[in-house]
């Protein structure tokens, strides 16, 4: 018997006999169950939401579970890039067993954002979540002339 989330099978899968003993669909339900972090599933799009305004962009990025020193955040040639790279290892002793499990992963995502000041840029990691303000540069006044055609 399986423990699957209700309406997490496709019609294509859920018309296909199950069995006990399908080891497969058995360790396939199991790394794949919603419990398991988005990082080591193969899920490795950041959540981003960007707003922008008159004087600035705001960037937030949904990091659940994980620690601000894990996160990397480059603005280069008008691209920010948001880049986490973490690594988790896991040693438990008991009297009879022992266990060690290591996992990592990394996410990183690119935007392009022009006009912006790059020493004024402020960043916050609150509950898993960072923002980033972004204050845009005066808007240049582009310079238009009339070319004569002969």
């Amino acid at each position: 018997m399986f423990l699957v989330p209700y309406g997490r099978r496709s019609k294509a899968l859920s018309q296909r006999p199950q069995s006990i003993f399908d080891i497969d669909n058995m360790f396939d339900n199991f790394f794949n169950d919603s419990f398991m972090p988005a990082l080591f599933t193969g899920d490795t799009q950041l959540k981003v939401d960007i707003k922008e305004n008159e004087k600035e962009y705001i960037v937030e990025a949904d990091l659940p579970g994980i620690n601000k020193e894990e996160i990397n955040v480059e603005l280069n040639n008008d691209r920010l890039t948001i880049a986490v790279e973490r690594k988790e290892e896991v040693n438990e002793e008991k009297e009879n067993y022992i266990r060690r499990e290591r996992r990592s992963g990394s996410y990183c995502r690119s935007f392009m954002v022009e006009n912006v000041k790059q020493d004024d840029i402020v960043a916050k990691f609150e509950n898993g979540v960072l923002s980033l303000s972004l204050p845009k540069k005066e808007a240049e006044v582009k310079k238009t002339s009339k070319i004569e055609i002969e």
